[in-house]
């Protein structure tokens, strides 16, 4: 059996797949601060036999918590003589062109906790000085006083050549073995001195938080059962080891979300649908991905902390594109200053939780005005459900501001969650040079099913999927994940003077690095696959466009090919291209994929009729409708490819679908709801 869980904002997801294909599914609420205690709960809860567990796969928020909530070790980088305010100076970039009181984000690392060494090598990774070691001796003794608990090693040019940074952590092992090191060329090979430095600082700040949390789960894990595969979700949407996990835990940053991405990719395959929008909403936030012809797309240009006043904290490690809001069905309604209604990104989270669940939330949130306008029932929560408070709580802090009903409250509390979402979609999609109508939206999470269909409308969207599993999709897509490794070396080349044999040099060179790695996470070489990609651009430009290249050895025809790809590529990104400019390469990169055996998702047979599937009707408050009785069904029951056809409501555990006058739904053969805009 093979077992992933998902930990979230509010709950702890959990899904299993057994031999024979049939999948199960629950959800546990969320453990902060000690979270491998959410990851038990919901095993026991699902009544999981844990002997028979031979995999399991794990997503976690730990990473991300650790960077947003400022909770990581006390951190101390040791860089190059002259860039010790690399963090500081950052980038000229401003997010916010026009804010005069516009300030830099601060940096992780205190300047009194930045040293300076004499060392340096040139871009090529020729070494101009050697690495003065006595001055790192000098930066332990100085550490150990003020009580480090981690230190970053970041050098100029690194990328290049690593040797100063590997002789400085070896002498950081030798003298201090309990401080965690981490050393930038151990984490990217790509250039960007200022993106390199901070990530390497950011993966140190958050490794002793992440090696606890680890080896608690796994001593945990232990005493349950004796599981031999224990995977670790990370960011590109491949899985690692616990043990390489703790290495470069922010390779983990965006270890759950990006699970859903990939399973969403999986499913799409399964169905026949390439283009697809990726749409999950959770208790905190709300998190969509475009994945165009069955390709998930992953970037090193990732932040933290970045919005149109904030320049953010960049991550230099392989992350698949999300646009992300903090819209849930926690996020807290409230008026501004200026008297209007926002929603979100204040969440209530699972303690003390909306309104409705009676733990001490007094502020009212999306949940519950869904449970107030009917398209949640009181009987599907695991709380006694006070209606009158949720009725007050809406009518006290929103209705009466706006003089109107507490039904009009909620309608305009959803419609305000609708329209932060929309933008979203619009951001990975529209802003992007997409058209949504040409993909399929696929919803997920405990919200997902319940908001897309009115997004559908609103975008133009002709079908929409909800999938098997939806409240705990992210969770799924782990176990459809194969080991994967991204490895980016910086190589400019122009293309016009660049000599076949030697980019393939390097190509092997990567591979066989990549070759070893899988080795010593006991994977054989036969069930490795390589993607190649090289980051193009223009001579002169600044940004890159990533363009696919074929496995094997490279010719003239090979690099005319790419050449041509390339144009395509920077046309359909950018609107143009010049032909007749030079091109160069920026960075080579492979991905590498270690396959491991999937479940087989096991087609379902259901003899039941609609009136079987019925749970009641139910009053349900539409916008310019009013109060209309509408027809709950249970999804548990309905039988499959029976059109059902809205105003109706879909319920299933821990999430509802909402469909409108002008949609039907059905279920398809695996199990997935079909939702699709009726023809006039």
């Amino acid at each position: 059996m093979r077992v992933a869980t998902d930990i979230g904002g509010t709950f702890t997801d959990l899904v299993y797949v057994d031999e024979n294909g049939n999948i199960g599914i629950d959800k546990s609420s969320t453990t902060p601060p000690n979270f491998e205690k959410g990851v038990l709960d919901v095993i026991k809860k699902s009544g999981v036999d844990q002997s028979s567990i031979s995999m399991f796969i794990h997503g976690t928020t730990v990473i991300i918590n650790a960077l947003t909530e400022r909770k990581g070790a006390k951190t101390a980088l040791i860089t190059t003589k002259g860039f010790r305010d690399v963090l500081e100076i950052a980038r000229g970039n401003r997010p916010d062109l026009f804010n005069v009181n516009y300030e830099k984000p601060t940096p992780f690392v205190e300047r009194y906790l930045r040293r300076e060494v004499d060392e340096r090598m040139n871009y090529k990774g020729d070494v101009l000085r050697e690495l003065n070691a006595d001055e790192v001796k000098e930066c332990i003794e100085y550490f150990k006083k003020e009580g480090v608990e981690a230190i970053a090693v970041s050098y100029l040019h690194s990328y290049r050549n690593p040797a100063h940074e590997q002789q400085t952590v070896q002498l950081i092992k030798e003298l201090w073995p309990e401080v965690k090191v981490t050393a930038s060329s151990d984490i990217t090979q790509e250039w960007r001195e200022y993106e390199r430095t901070n990530t390497a600082v950011l993966n140190a700040y958050v490794q002793p938080a992440a090696t606890t949390y680890i080896d608690r789960l796994e001593n945990e894990l232990k005493t349950q059962a004796e599981i031999d595969q224990r995977y670790i979700m990370q960011s590109n949407g491949g899985t690692t080891k616990f043990d390489k996990a703790k290495e470069a835990p922010i390779n983990m940053v965006e270890s759950g979300p990006v699970a859903g991405i990939f399973g969403a990719a999986v499913l799409g395959e399964m169905i026949g649908e390439k283009n697809i929008i990726a749409f999950d909403i959770g208790g905190t936030t709300a998190k969509c991905s475009l994945i165009e012809n069955g390709e998930v797309k992953v970037s090193t240009d990732y932040y933290i902390e970045r919005d149109n006043r904030s320049a953010g904290y960049p991550i230099k490690t392989p992350v698949v594109d999300i646009v992300e809001i903090g819209n849930g069905g926690g996020s807290i309604a409230w008026i501004d200053r200026a008297g209007s209604l926002k929603v979100g990104p204040q969440s209530a989270g699972a303690n003390p939780g909306p309104v409705a669940y009676g733990q001490g939330g007094t502020e009212p949130t999306t949940t519950d005005a869904n449970l107030l306008t009917g398209r949640l029932s009181p009987k599907n929560f695991d709380y006694n459900v006070n209606l009158d408070a949720v009725r007050s709580a809406i009518d006290t802090k929103i209705g009466n501001h706006f003089g109107i009903s507490p039904e009009e409250a909620a309608l305009g509390i959803i419609r305000i969650a609708n329209s932060n979402m929309l933008n979203a979609l619009k951001l990975i999609s529209i802003r992007k040079g997409y058209n949504p109508q040409d993909f399929t939206l696929l919803a997920f999470g405990g919200g997902g099913s319940m908001h897309a269909p009115a997004l559908a409308l609103e975008l133009g969207v002709k079908k929409v999927v909800v999938p098997i599993a939806s409240p705990v999709f992210s969770a799924w897509g782990m176990l459809m994940t194969d080991l994967r490794h991204d490895y980016i070396q910086t190589y400019i080349k122009r293309m016009n003077d660049l000599a076949p044999e030697e980019i393939d040099r390097q190509w092997e060179e990567i591979e066989r690095n990549a070759l070893q790695h899988f080795s010593e996470e006991g994977m054989e070489a036969e069930n490795v696959e390589f993607h190649r990609f090289a980051d193009m651009r223009y001579l002169g430009q600044e940004h890159t466009v990533k363009v696919p290249v074929a496995n094997g050895k490279w010719s003239e025809e090979v690099k005319k090919q790419a050449i041509e790809n390339f144009h395509k590529l920077h046309e359909k990104n950018y609107t143009f291209k010049l032909e007749d400019a030079q091109t160069e390469i920026v960075n080579l990169h492979v991905t590498a994929f270690g396959k491991v055996e999937k479940p087989i998702i096991s087609k379902i047979e259901r003899t039941s009729s609609l009136a079987e599937a019925k749970k009641e009707d139910r009053d349900v408050y539409y916008e310019n409708k009013g109060w209309v009785p509408t027809p709950v069904y249970d999804r548990d029951k309905l039988p499959t490819n029976e059109v059902i056809t809205g105003p109706a409501i879909v319920e299933e555990k821990a999430a509802v679908t909402v469909i409108y006058e002008q949609q039907k739904l059905y279920l398809d053969d695996y199990g997935n709801i079909i939702i699709e805009k009726e023809d006039n």
